[in-house]
């Protein structure tokens, strides 16, 4: 009643009949010029709305403290060393004011433990960038799994997926001579023996599936050029993409095992043997993890009932052995509120290490195997926040979690996985005033009634009158869990301020096991959309925030759930930051690497995908003279997963409307809001001043 409503007020207006999304879809798109990357037309385009939307940003009064403060706390000297392990030491990627690109340090585990460890230089990104005048930036380092002193570092240009590989020396501190060297491609390297490689990569035409990754897996020997590796393995143009990896476990089985994805969540997985490949018997929606006790580790996340076994629930943890002769052993079963993120695990010498969410609090566990079976141990460490595993040590059962939550500055733990117990060992200091703030949960009803958790942080007064200036966030998308963080920008430049952060846990996720996430697949996808808007009206109704008052952001895939609010519910908010977004559903596959999506999002060739698209897309359903509040788009031209071009169009049609729009494009930065901190910082403070305009100062 409420569109029928609008458009019968455009009507009265003079502004014309409503035309449908489906005509605006079919009809010619004028925009198509935008999606040359780098073309000059399009980058002259770029150049001028980046100069009207700074000209705006940047000349508010808030910008330079804004910026000032959030490079302050980007290139803070005092924050965490993220540590990860090689060889019996601990290795960082380190950015600020003196390394903008990052140097690449090593020091000893007892060393890592003091205040200001003796880092010893690996590789100065800086120098390599003047050296070889080439926008270097980080994308890794895979080391050889049982020596550890060779490395395999990844340095992308500017930030997009597409990466080079060159064979690093550890105790040589450089890049090893006439050593293993992969040109630029999107693709996946993994050792299999100190002088023979693994890997998936553009080999040439023929070699990469409709999404521009690689199906094509050949052996790559030391000495030999590129166009003399064999092939180990061909999956087919259509998949989504082949990934080989490397495990190896504490008793010194190793192992590459290929996965094929034929879809975004299905994949087949094999096992590299010296006689060829072989077949693992697990479900297609499923995920390698690691290697114990000669066992591969798999999250499983569709119900599945092996041969001659029992049935073994979706999301459970399992280990699997590779050569089909014993049953699958069930390592963890989640509960109805619990689910394991596959992404925030890892493997040590004999252990395995997860993070458990229940009903989205975090918990940490350490599970062994025995000849009874799969014990599990709780780690001991801080209630109601989130716990990231961060690095485990394939030869020793060290490891190093991070514990965070919105107002707990975030710290390090180092975790003896097979004794159970863990000590903090670092902490961030309190980078925003956080007396005088709490953080709740509540839950709000969906139109078809399900519950929808969410958390806001804001001040312990807050006046129950919709007063309250609020940003909400969430993801809702490919299994992703949204858990609580420590933002020290958002709590410097907004709580501090008097506004409060609330993070809606809607479908889509994974935050309660792949269920929630398969109830918003595809044409189902409109629950989530009205997840999102039953959170805003609880908030509403609660009298926490009011419409005016109330702006939302969310990025890549959130980005497109921002276009979809915007467009279907512009009523609920004042303001709307829509980030390296989705948003041309109808052509996504066609995009950058769209295709890989089709089981997230569907396909154009289904016609009920089609359909559902038609009138949910937010580039074909953006309507003239619709009451829209102000909104916010930001991208970057260097990303090549989802790419600039939706942005832009969706800004070229507000603009051809004469609807309100901000838009910047970071021409470096890949999927993501900048390539180094100074660039990260300054797309925080960009973001920040649009919502203090428009949510604080009414403008």
């Amino acid at each position: 009643m409420r569109r029928v409503s609008l458009w019968a007020a455009v009507c009265v207006a003079g502004l014309g009949s409503p035309v449908s999304a489906q005509a605006v879809a079919e009809a010619p798109d004028p925009y198509l010029w935008l999606e040359d990357v780098s073309s000059p037309r399009a980058m002259a385009w770029v150049e001028a709305e980046n100069a009207r939307s700074l000209a705006v940003l940047q000349g508010d009064p808030h910008y330079a403290a804004f910026y000032a403060a959030a490079l302050k706390i980007a290139e803070a000297t005092d924050r965490i060393a993220l540590p990860n392990q090689i060889g019996g030491q601990i290795t960082n990627l380190w950015q600020d004011a003196a390394h903008v690109h990052g140097v690449w340090r090593m020091t000893s585990p007892a060393d890592y433990e003091k205040h200001a460890p003796a880092w010893q230089t690996l590789l100065d990104l800086d120098a390599l960038v003047a050296a070889e005048k080439t926008n270097w930036v980080w994308a890794g380092a895979e080391c050889e799994p049982l020596a550890e002193k060779r490395c395999l570092v990844s340095l992308s240009d500017g930030g997009e997926d597409a990466n080079t590989v060159r064979e690093f020396d550890i105790a040589a501190r450089a890049f090893v001579p006439g050593g293993f060297v992969l040109p630029k491609s999107k693709q996946w390297v993994t050792w299999e023996t100190a002088d023979s490689l693994v890997a998936a990569r553009d080999w040439g035409a023929g070699t990469m599936t409709t999404s521009g990754y690689p199906f094509v897996v050949k052996r790559v020997k030391r000495g030999q050029p590129l166009d003399a590796a064999t092939e180990v393995f061909r999956g087919k143009p259509d998949d989504v993409f082949i990934i080989p990896q490397t495990f190896t476990d504490g008793a010194g089985h190793s192992m590459v095992v290929i996965t094929r994805g034929i879809t975004f969540f299905e994949a087949e997985f094999v096992r590299v043997t010296a006689a060829g490949t072989v077949p693992l018997a697990v479900p297609r929606k499923s995920a390698v993890k690691g290697l114990v006790d000669g066992r591969l580790i798999f999250q499983v996340n569709e119900a599945w009932t092996p041969a001659g076994g029992t049935p073994i629930a979706a999301g459970a943890l399992v280990a699997v052995d590779p050569d089909g002769k014993a049953a699958p052993e069930v390592i963890f079963t989640p509960g109805p509120r619990q689910s394991v993120d596959a992404d925030n695990m890892i493997v040590t010498k004999d252990r395995v290490l997860a993070a458990v969410l229940d009903n989205v609090r975090g918990r940490a566990f350490s599970f062994a195997r025995t000849a009874k079976g799969w014990t599990q141990t709780a780690i001991p460490l801080p209630d109601n926040a989130a716990i990231n595993v961060k690095s485990g040590d394939r030869a020793g059962n060290t490891a190093y979690v991070t514990v965070e939550s919105f107002l707990l500055p975030t710290g390090l733990w180092k975790v003896d996985a097979a004794a159970g117990t863990a000590v903090q060992i670092k902490a961030t200091p309190a980078r925003f005033a956080a007396d005088g703030l709490v953080t709740e949960q509540f839950e709000a009803t969906s139109k078809d009634g399900t519950k929808v958790p969410y958390f806001i942080t804001h001040r312990a007064d807050m006046p129950l009158n919709g007063s309250t200036p609020t940003l909400m966030t969430a993801y809702g998308g490919f299994q992703v869990s949204v858990t609580p963080w420590y933002s020290a920008t958002t709590g410097k430049l907004w709580l501090e301020q008097g506004g409060a952060l609330a993070v809606a846990n809607i479908r889509g996720g994974g935050e309660f096991g792949p269920a929630w996430h398969e109830a918003a697949l595809k044409t189902k996808r409109q629950v989530l959309y009205d997840d999102f808007a039953a959170v805003a009206e609880d908030m509403i109704a609660r009298k926490m925030t009011s419409p005016p008052k109330l702006g939302i952001y969310g990025g890549s895939n959130g980005g497109l759930l921002m276009g979809v609010e915007l467009t279907q519910r512009p009523d609920l908010f004042g303001a709307v930051t829509i980030q390296i977004p989705l948003l041309d559903m109808l052509r996504y596959e066609q995009l950058s690497a769209g295709a890989s999506w089709v089981g997230e999002y569907g396909s154009m060739a289904n016609p009920d995908e089609k359909a559902f698209w038609l009138k949910t897309s937010p580039y074909s359903n953006l309507k003239r003279g619709a009451a829209y509040p102000e909104t916010f788009i930001w991208t970057t031209t260097k990303d090549d997963r989802v790419g600039p071009v939706q942005a832009r169009k969706f800004a070229a049609r507000m603009k051809e409307y004469g609807l309100p729009y901000l838009y910047y494009e970071n021409t470096a930065g890949g999927h993501g809001a900048g390539a180094n901190l100074k660039e990260t910082a300054m797309t925080g403070a960009l973001q920040m001043v649009y919502f203090q305009r428009r949510l604080m100062s009414g403008k």
